[in-house]
């Protein structure tokens, strides 16, 4: 099966006043169809510019990001972005925030009352079913968090970006958002790209796993995580063969920091 988003000898340099920034080098992957993959890495190392890459919202300095076979060339309009920010309008309520894509461009075309329900499903989907006329100062993080999430299904993208979306939370939120991101999205057919710092979270949720080198950013490894869906994130680690994937990827980002520093 042809992958849906591809990366070819892909390097990106970015200059901040005159400081020659080189965040990707000679990134080579593919993200198949349907699967969730999860991007793991230290700070700095090109996981947020391959996403922005991803979407359109960048150009790459050598190489080529393809979607579906075909370069991107500007805004790819077939992926929803979830940011680190949950970046809800804050004038909006819950209801409005989430039809916010409907309402955007020709995209979608739905009845009003075809919008109304696609709405009204997704913010049940995410748990948030009563507080679609709260504004985001009235919600908890984990709440805005599932504001946003909603928001980025609810058109119904090919493929989902995200970007740290549960990386301020506390360890308790966390597991919860991500047993309710897997809810979401396992059975679907959609794709997923996930960042993370977070080796547990990474094989807790993905099919694969590759780990990024510190600047620039080169493809360290790339794991198959082999565990049973639907996936029980709340007991995943006790899993036979976590601890091993763990150790695995663990080595991997332990030989670039040792090398960092021998450098």
């Amino acid at each position: 099966m042809a992958p849906i988003l591809e990366y070819r000898d892909l390097s990106k340099i970015f200059f901040k006043g005159n400081q020659q920034v080189h965040a990707l080098d000679h990134v080579t992957a593919e993200v198949q169809e349907g699967e969730l993959l999860a991007i793991v890495g230290p700070s700095g190392c090109g996981k947020s510019t391959l996403l922005n890459l991803s979407a359109g919202l960048m150009e790459p300095g050598t190489g080529d990001v393809l979607y579906r076979g075909r370069p991107l060339t500007g805004v790819n309009t077939q992926v929803s972005y979830v940011t680190q920010k949950d970046n809800l309008l804050p004038w909006r309520t819950v209801e409005d925030n989430v039809a916010l894509p409907l309402q955007l461009g020709d995209r979608v075309r739905l009845s009003k009352d075809e919008r109304r329900e696609r709405v009204t499903r997704h913010i049940e989907l995410v748990g948030l079913g009563g507080f679609e006329k709260h504004y985001p100062s009235e919600l908890s993080g984990g709440m805005r968090k599932r504001a946003q999430l909603a928001r980025s299904l609810v058109y119904e993208p090919e493929v989902l970006l995200m970007d740290e979306p549960f990386g301020a939370l506390d360890a308790q939120l966390k597991l919860v958002l991500q047993a309710e991101l897997l809810r979401t999205w396992e059975g679907t057919g959609r794709t997923l790209v996930f960042v993370t710092h977070d080796l547990t979270e990474a094989i807790s949720i993905a099919d694969r796993v590759i780990v990024m080198s510190s600047r620039p950013g080169r493809i360290q490894a790339i794991e198959h995580i082999d565990l049973p869906r639907p996936r029980d994130v709340f007991g995943i680690r006790f899993a036979p063969g976590f601890g091993d994937y763990f150790e695995r990827l663990w080595s991997a980002l332990r030989e670039d920091i040792r090398h960092g520093q021998e450098v």
